[in-house]
């Protein structure tokens, strides 16, 4: 299906491409590297990378959505159905906050554990909001992934201004 609104609305820039592909990679090496037990943060060399690494996350995540917000627009076509440009916004806001939200609340779980509080109501509390900020991220991905590939099928533009692959033939440039 070609849609006649062909001159999709946003070509993302270069940069906001390298940001998205690239936190693509950190998050996923985030995934990777994460502790399976709070008793490992008495490591206190892995402690600290931990607090490097979430901290450095935050800031490049701040950065990111400033630069965002200040300089690029979406390429969803003006056709889109209101509630198609809210579920985009609804789904990329909590992504946003959820990838805030992790870090910053393993910081805080490191925070607390290199302070004393290596169990209680506190720490399992922010523990949990970490876990179900995990959870949410998963589904949020997959929210956004599903959209993408519909937005591929449609060949509206949408696929082509941020993916590197599969060009939809209209939109090569």
């Amino acid at each position: 299906m070609n849609n006649t609104n062909l001159d999709s609305k946003s070509n993302f820039s270069s940069i906001a491409k390298f940001m998205h592909w690239g936190f693509v990679l950190l998050f996923i090496y985030g995934l990777l590297k994460q502790i399976d037990e709070l008793n490992q943060l008495e490591d206190k060399a892995l402690l600290q990378f931990e607090v490097i690494f979430a901290t450095v996350f935050v800031l490049l995540l701040l950065i990111r959505f400033i630069y965002m917000k200040k300089t690029q627009k979406s390429s969803l076509p003006d056709s889109t159905p209101k509630s198609q440009l809210l579920a985009a916004r609804v789904v990329h806001y909590g992504m946003y906050a959820c990838l805030a939200l992790i870090p910053l609340t393993g910081l805080l779980i490191g925070l607390l554990f290199w302070l004393g509080f290596e169990d209680g109501f506190l720490i399992n509390t922010v523990v949990e909001v970490h876990e179900f900020s995990v959870s949410v991220i998963y589904w949020l991905i997959g929210l956004h992934i599903l959209a993408a590939i519909f937005h591929r099928l449609k060949n509206d533009g949408v696929w082509s201004s941020m993916v590197p692959f599969l060009k939809e033939k209209s939109h090569e440039k």
